[in-house]
């Protein structure tokens, strides 16, 4: 999967989250917005804004369209491997997010439903800062 911004921010992650559609996450050195690339297999409109918050950490907020449906989905990460809640429309959803800083291209994100793994993910921003790439791997669909 593949992600472009129009702007560099340098430190920028992904994490997909497989009980919302992809989401995104992002590393400790830049801020920004992020625009998901689409294609036949990944359909709808994901926009990240990532902010600095949490004391060095990030917030990653993502706009997630789908067909009419539109959800928010805001995730507080200190970027240590410290599980945190993902809130969906302010509220907690069940899933948590433990992201982890690799060094400032590389991060690796577990991901949990109500306690339970459900996948490990990979990803690397582009030297040039542009394009980010993710590598997923999900034991089972969650539920939803």
């Amino acid at each position: 999967m593949r992600f472009r911004t129009p702007n560099v921010f340098a430190g920028v992650l992904i994490a997909l989250s497989a009980l919302y559609a992809p989401s995104l996450v992002q590393a400790q050195l830049g801020v920004g917005t992020w625009v998901r690339q689409p294609s036949p297999t990944t359909p709808g409109d994901i926009t990240m804004m990532v902010e600095a918050c949490c004391n060095g950490g990030r917030r990653l907020t993502y706009h997630i369209k789908i067909g009419n449906d539109t959800m928010i989905m805001v995730v507080e990460s200190p970027f240590n491997g410290t599980e945190v809640q993902v809130l969906v429309g302010g509220k907690p959803s069940g899933e948590t997010m433990a992201i982890k800083t690799v060094d400032d291209r590389h991060w690796t994100c577990v991901l949990k439903i109500n306690g339970q793994s459900f996948g490990t993910s990979k990803g690397e921003i582009s030297a040039d800062g542009k394009t980010i790439n993710v590598e997923n791997n999900f034991a089972f669909a969650a539920g939803g």
